[in-house]
């Protein structure tokens, strides 16, 4: 990256149950308002925009951001499941990057149904043809839905690798209850303690109790990036950057090592952010605070290594001393993540970029993290591709 791209504003809207929210189209055009007011800038001066959803019709950005002016700018939508906020991001800050453009909004949101997640093509061969048939031979359970299989499955695998016991899935459950308590926007803001995870109904007897999964949630966020020089002219903030930002899919060890980790995204996730600290010339050590994708505690922990946290094998014993939480080595989820905060799927990875942004203006209120300099942003989605971004002040 030789051309430095500025978060010059960031906006996000509350998070909400299905059915409690506003349509998709008008939480996309709060979000995008309030990430153009965040940096006071008018609509008219964005070149450029992608809008981001997984549930919803074709031309769905047009829809939100008609609403902010019809300025003839190229509209561009995404859908890249889970990781869906922040590939949006991803390719706005390339426009800005190579020069295509100097003002690009990057918007996600999602109008969500109850319950689990399932296809809604029916007549047509799924993505997941490929993760089903290494998940059915691995895992069995198809009385279970999709998403708890594919990731407590995942979860199981690290129990029987490392021995990790199921209370360290409900250490991460109980850490960002905490965290979310003390953000406003986040859905569920209840403090529960490990115990009372524990004691929650069983998803998955052994592996999963229904609050180590993430809610489905209605939401929308929003980011504008410019280049330096659009900054100055318009004086515009320049205290966060976007340092390093990777994106991965998956590579055969996805399905040929029978290993329902790598089934959920360990190797894509390894790999981005590897890319990225070296890219940056730093490592996980040097991080003050990140931001990872938790649909299920099972995965947050199973990310923690594959982002170098912390050793392969050494998730429980990194929880347990507290090293994901304040006072500890890096502050994992401030914002109480999707476990807490909600995953409305096209919204989360910018949901994320609004955290790490406040956190590196020093703007987090009570979830503040003192003196965070640098933040690791993490977005996972199955099918797949993940993104890291790597942000500094």
């Amino acid at each position: 990256m030789d051309r430095s791209v500025y978060l010059a504003g960031v906006g996000m809207m509350p998070f909400a149950k299905p059915g409690a929210s506003s349509p998709y189209h008008e939480m996309g055009a709060q979000a995008a308002r309030a990430a153009l007011e965040d940096a006071e800038l008018a609509y008219e001066e964005v070149e450029q925009a992608y809008a981001g959803y997984v549930y919803g019709d074709s031309t769905s950005g047009q829809k939100a951001l008609y609403q902010l002016g019809m300025t003839g700018i190229p509209i561009i939508n995404v859908n890249n499941n889970c990781s869906t906020g922040s590939t949006a991001l991803y390719l706005a800050r390339q426009a800005v990057e190579s020069g295509a453009a100097e003002c690009v909004l990057a918007l996600g949101f999602e109008q969500m149904s109850p319950g689990a997640l399932g296809s809604v093509f029916t007549d047509r061969p799924t993505p997941f043809d490929a993760f089903d048939e290494v998940t059915d031979r691995l895992v069995g359970k198809p009385e279970i839905p999709l998403a708890l299989r594919y990731f407590g499955g995942a979860g199981l695998a690290h129990m029987q690798k490392y021995g990790t016991p199921l209370e360290a899935f409900a250490r991460i459950r109980a850490k960002a209850s905490r965290h979310a308590a003390n953000n406003p926007l986040a859905l569920l803001r209840k403090e529960v303690t490990a115990q009372d995870v524990l004691d929650a109904p069983e998803i998955w007897p052994g592996v999963m109790t229904r609050l180590m999964a993430c809610p489905p949630t209605c939401g929308a966020a929003a980011a504008l990036l410019v280049s330096e020089a659009f900054a100055r002219r318009h004086g515009l903030r320049t205290d966060v950057h976007i340092a390093a930002q990777a994106m991965t899919t998956d590579r055969p060890g996805t399905f040929d090592t029978s290993d329902m980790m790598r089934v959920v995204g360990y190797d894509m996730s390894r790999a981005a952010a590897r890319k990225v600290y070296e890219h940056a010339g730093i490592g996980p050590e040097d991080l003050d605070v990140v931001e990872l994708h938790d649909c299920f505690a099972h995965n947050e922990l199973i990310t923690y290594e594959a982002l170098g946290l912390c050793p392969e094998g050494g998730a429980d014993k990194f929880i347990r001393e507290g090293d994901n939480t304040y006072g500890g080595k890096v502050v994992t989820n401030p914002s109480g993540g999707l476990l807490s905060k909600g995953h409305p799927l096209g919204a989360t990875g910018l949901a994320q970029c609004f955290e790490l942004t406040h956190q590196l203006r020093g703007s987090a209120g009570a979830r503040q993290v003192a003196g965070a300099r640098v933040a690791l942003q993490h977005n996972l989605g199955l099918g797949g591709a993940c993104v890291v971004t790597l942000y500094r002040n």
